[in-house]
């Protein structure tokens, strides 16, 4: 089929990764057909990027009409090849209420459409778009259910799926159960989950908490209403059981301590051709990963991968963490291949450090007297959410020398991939991570 209409769909999609890139779409195959009126395509679509080379594969699912749709006009795509030269009007399916419901109804009877014990699926609930900015599409059904189709999508296991299945059936209560997902040949499309009604984004909530501390700017962290700190320590302790149950459900196994800071290093270089600012503080970093080096061996499981504050829902009956699919800039071999727990531990102690530069920056202020008041709470919150996250997790065991050596390191690591992305992003925000990166490597000298 002629795949003309598809290129000027995809440059404009919120998770679209090759957004301000050339391309070409270079092929589409059709994985599966549901239902009719309208009929549902699912297509895998590559694309091709002029400047490398480099191919991905997008899942683009099409409800197909034989008349346009008014109501649907946000989400008209193209017109679909048919024998006629008007052809069929193609909408964006997840957008379209009566084409999520073919793709729940599948759950019924579809092979591939794999659902797991335990719950009554409710496959007439109505289907909404999720409309938050993400790097997939979720739709949810009623209050029973969530389907988040993948766009970007990799032959091979899906992580996200993997680990939400050994923890569902491990009976975590730290993650919406997994109901389901869908797979054609060696693909895996979208995974369905429990609906938690009652969730409020990690994130949002630690900006709150910001918001009202600097609102009083006489008082401590710790005495204003918004206070994070019991929150950022159950987080401190759900993370943990999590850890627990992952490395008892996957193989664990070590590296060498020597390779880990190879590829820090490594990763360090690789980030001054992009931000020459933290040249100032490569030697010292450098030094901080050098420590890992002398560790002989290294633990290392099954992990969240990309684990943040933006990560984790809180609802009435506590923290769950959510997208356990790595790093989206790695390919998917790297992100399913075990890590250290203190990946995760760091990316949380970089999010706690985010959350009151974030607010700060948001709030434009000249006043320099206003602006340092900021400063001092700001650091204040972050440091009283870190340590109170940190001993949470650690069961108030104090930290090892080894595990001081490992968290620093992959905190500096962090920070540094940090870097690359506001460089990339969001400019204005660069010195958020760039003073993370001065104070963590400040000792090192």
């Amino acid at each position: 089929m002629t795949a003309s209409f598809l290129a000027p769909f995809l440059e404009h999609r919120r998770w679209f990764g090759g957004k301000g890139r050339a391309f070409t779409v270079t092929g589409t195959r059709e994985l599966l057909r549901l239902g009719s009126a309208p009929e549902v395509v699912v297509l895998l679509v590559e694309v091709t990027y002029d400047d490398d080379g480099d191919r991905e594969l997008y899942q683009v699912p099409l409800a197909l009409y034989d008349e346009p749709q008014e109501r649907l006009e946000h989400a008209y795509v193209g017109h679909w090849p048919a024998d006629d030269e008007a052809g069929r009007p193609a909408y964006d399916a997840p957008s379209d209420r009566a084409a999520t419901a073919h793709l729940l109804h599948a759950f019924g009877e579809r092979p591939g459409f794999v659902r797991l014990p335990g719950h009554d699926l409710d496959l007439d609930a109505p289907g909404s778009l999720f409309s938050g900015e993400q790097s997939n599409s979720s739709i949810l059904f009623g209050e029973d259910s969530v389907l988040k189709l993948f766009r970007k999508v990799t032959p091979g296991e899906n992580p996200d799926i993997t680990t939400h299945r050994v923890l569902t059936e491990a009976g975590s209560t730290h993650v919406a159960q997994l109901y389901g997902w869908i797979e054609v040949e060696d693909l895996q499309l979208g995974m369905l989950q429990q609906f938690l009604r009652t969730a409020s984004d990690g994130w949002d909530l630690a900006l709150a908490s910001v918001r009202d501390l600097f609102a009083e700017a006489d008082l401590h962290a710790e005495e204003v209403g918004g206070d994070f700190a019991s929150e950022a320590a159950r987080l401190g302790t759900a993370l943990a059981e999590v850890h627990a149950q992952l490395a008892e459900s996957f193989p664990t196994s070590s590296i060498a301590g020597t390779d880990l800071a190879t590829a820090m290093g490594n990763r360090l270089t690789a980030a001054l051709e992009v931000v020459p600012e933290l040249a100032e503080y490569a030697s010292s970093a450098q030094r901080v990963f050098a420590a890992v080096a002398e560790l002989r061996e290294v633990p290392v499981q099954r992990v969240h991968g990309d684990l943040h504050l933006g990560q984790t829902l809180r609802t009435v009956l506590g923290w769950k963490l959510v997208d356990f699919e790595g790093e989206p800039a790695k390919p998917l071999a790297e992100r399913v291949l075990p890590d250290s727990p203190w990946r995760d531990v760091a990316g949380m102690l970089r999010s706690f450090d985010y959350a009151p530069h974030a607010v700060a920056e948001s709030m434009p202020e000249e006043d320099p007297d206003v602006l340092h008041q900021r400063s001092v709470r700001a650091d204040e919150w972050a440091r009283r959410n870190r340590k109170a996250f940190l001993a949470a997790y650690l069961g108030g065991q104090p930290l090892w020398p080894a595990a001081r050596a490992l968290l620093t390191a992959y905190v500096v690591d962090k920070a540094v991939y940090e870097c690359i992305y506001e460089a990339r992003n969001r400019p204005t925000w660069l010195p958020i991570p760039l003073a993370g990166v001065a104070r963590l490597t400040a000792g090192s000298d």
